[in-house]
């Protein structure tokens, strides 16, 4: 793991050297302890190539969610080689976190949503994700108690963030594909809690930086790759749905949202 100092990560407003914009949330590269990037760059960059944007290093870890020099969570990147002698149509673009981290969706059909353990929550949530369902709109007012929400909104409160984290936690539990190795097999505890929490901290930092709403589909093509098109566009729908509500708790938002269908 790298080490760093104060001063290598201080409080400053920094530009990422790949968008150009103020960093909302520092990453840094391991080995080579580069850090003038966003998390969310960063880790779009390196779904493309296994480099680091400033050296050109084989980046083996990220380190981020940084609260103190001493105090941040690293996740490994590990790329598989590609097999040789493949048909030209096969994509042979490595995986990010294979074979140790965060597994990325397959491409096509859906895997089931089984949980191995019965939870009528996550049941509903399921379903939701499997019948393609959106939320109902709730409009803006004082007496909905709803209220649009803004990449700055959500950067400066750190309210609106612990808010996020809780639905997306949860939420993130709907989805088995995240639970298993690339094999088909299930993962250990500690992997599949380190899944998660990478994946979380990627969308919420998504949230400090994108519209989820706009129309250019920006932040639906940053998750993508990790839970697969349909799956994101519903899910960033939802958590905006969830944010823009004035529920505190995740069972409250479950009660009170309403669908076109049913929901068993």
């Amino acid at each position: 793991m790298g080490s760093t100092t104060g001063s290598t990560l201080d409080e400053s407003e920094d530009t990422c050297v790949i968008c150009l914009s103020i960093v909302t949330e520092k990453a840094l590269t391991v080995p080579c302890n580069h850090h003038a990037f966003d998390f969310v760059c960063l880790i779009s960059w390196l779904q493309e190539r296994s480099t680091c944007p400033l050296c050109k290093t084989e980046v083996t870890a990220v380190q981020y969610d940084w609260q103190s020099p001493t105090d941040f969570k690293s996740y490994p990147v590990r790329r598989s080689h590609p097999p040789k002698n493949i048909p030209s149509n096969v994509s042979t673009r490595p995986s990010l976190f294979a074979p140790y981290g965060l597994p990325r969706r397959p491409r096509g059909g859906r895997r089931p949503y089984s949980p191995p353990i019965e939870d009528v929550a996550l049941r509903g949530r399921r379903e939701v994700y499997q019948r393609n369902l959106y939320s109902l709109h709730v409009g803006s007012n004082r007496f909905s108690g709803y209220r649009d929400i803004t990449p700055q909104m959500v950067a400066s409160s750190p309210d609106l963030q612990s808010k996020a984290r809780a639905w997306i936690r949860r939420e993130l539990r709907v989805f088995t594909f995240l639970h298993t190795d690339p094999t088909g097999s299930i993962t250990n505890e500690s992997t599949t809690s380190s899944n998660a929490e990478f994946l979380l901290s990627y969308i919420v930092s998504i949230l400090k930086m994108v519209d989820i709403k706009a129309s250019s589909g920006h932040a639906e093509n940053l998750l993508a790759e990790f839970l697969g098109r349909e799956n994101s566009r519903l899910f960033l729908h939802e958590l905006n749905a969830w944010l823009r509500s004035p529920y505190t708790k995740v069972e409250e938002w479950d009660l009170n949202t309403q669908y076109a269908e049913d929901i068993e």
